[in-house]
């Protein structure tokens, strides 16, 4: 891989979280026009004692109020880090916080302690319940694959990634994965199609379950330019895991993508047979990858570039897309508590108490994501 990619792994993984305890803040004047409503008078954790708000039902989940006190590692969050994803989150607000959004860009430089306050006095916590009984709460990780291509086929990048054919909506479901690479027809429906071309199918695997991905693409006459490729339409067949399939043939014990990648390495003859267990087919659709773009991950459902390592994806029926989200993963791969933002979705996260965690882009954020199971407690924080 290129060192032209950044990869973009989250503070705690890089060792950057700092304790940041936030002293009491006696109350003061009010604050000047154009400050930040509340700063100057913000509560401590010890005043937080007013009488609670009703508890309150979004689609499938019950949200219980809470103190503030009761959110673990509180005090501890690198605050002004989570802040960038909070700015992003303000390029398209969910209604309830538009009218925050001022205070938010203003102390987007403030210190963590004045931004910890502030959310205090703003925002109610709520501990996020199922109102049914169902799975066990679960984060899990996704990231976004990095990777070089050609932009014609070579010897050793030879796996198309494509655009949706023409006549994609005129079947329902379209041909198979296996049908895609050895039908006549489905093969000449693709052609004039191709994307790019990347070297292990695996790779292109990878991209088609994230949705979206980074290429650095080496151009016909030697140019190299950074793409990012983004979910433009499947061919509607079933999504089958080939962890799964490897588990069922009894090849693996470990099904995480690191053990996949493990499995194919040695039985580089099953690969293709691994890969027709998923008959599910995705393309994309390609935009530029500019340097402003490239510090974040792609555009979540709610819109908005996903910030690593502060965004996740969450059952929307459960939790509106632009809620700020303190999340609570004690577990053994990471150690998780702190302020994230509801910013997208997925098929696989279903449940009140269920999250996808963006941990980033490239083969470091990959393993992460791809060994990232653990235990899981949310609280959303809603204006008062």
């Amino acid at each position: 891989m290129s060192s032209m990619f950044p990869v973009l792994v989250f503070a705690v993984i890089v060792g950057m979280l700092a304790s940041c305890a936030a002293p009491p803040l006696a109350p003061g004047p009010r604050p000047e026009p154009g400050q930040p409503a509340g700063v100057a008078a913000a509560p401590s954790l010890a005043d937080d004692n007013a009488p609670l708000p009703p508890a309150r039902v979004t689609g499938k989940s019950r949200w219980q109020p809470v103190r503030w006190s009761e959110l673990p590692g509180l005090a501890d969050d690198a605050m002004d880090q989570a802040w960038n994803a909070w700015v992003r989150d303000c390029e398209r607000p969910a209604a309830p916080f538009a009218a925050l959004c001022r205070d938010v860009r203003q102390l987007s430089i403030a210190a963590p302690q004045e931004q910890r306050a502030w959310m205090m006095q703003r925002l109610q916590p709520y501990r996020i319940e199922p109102l049914q009984p169902s799975g066990d709460p679960l984060l899990t990780g996704y990231y976004e694959p990095a990777m070089d291509a050609s932009r014609v086929p070579t010897a050793a990048e030879s796996v198309p990634l494509y655009r949706p054919p023409a006549l994609l909506a005129m079947r329902r479901p379209w041909y198979t994965r296996q049908e895609i690479e050895t039908d006549p027809k489905a093969r000449a429906a693709l052609r004039g199609h191709e994307i790019a071309y990347v070297a292990d199918p695996l790779d292109a695997l990878s991209l088609q379950i994230q949705g979206s991905g980074r290429l650095r693409i080496r151009e016909p006459d030697g140019r190299v330019t950074l793409a990012r490729l983004s979910f433009a339409g499947s061919n509607d067949q079933p999504y089958r895991s080939v962890g799964g399939w490897l588990l069922q043939q009894r090849a693996i014990t470990d099904a995480s993508w690191p053990g996949i990648k493990a499995w194919a390495r040695a039985n580089p003859q099953r690969v293709q047979e691994m890969l027709w267990a998923n008959p599910r087919y995705v393309f994309f659709r390609e935009a530029p990858l500019s340097a402003l773009e490239a510090d974040f991950g792609p555009r979540g459902a709610q819109g908005v570039g996903l910030t690593p390592g502060r965004s996740i994806a969450v059952d929307k029926d459960s939790i509106p897309f632009g809620t700020p989200v303190w999340l609570s993963s004690p577990g053994p791969l990471l150690n998780l508590n702190r302020l994230v933002f509801a910013q997208d979705t997925g098929g696989a996260i279903v449940g009140a108490v269920r999250a996808d965690f963006f941990v980033g882009s490239g083969p470091e954020a990959g393993d992460i994501a791809g060994r990232l199971k653990q235990p899981l407690a949310l609280w959303a924080l809603w204006p008062r």
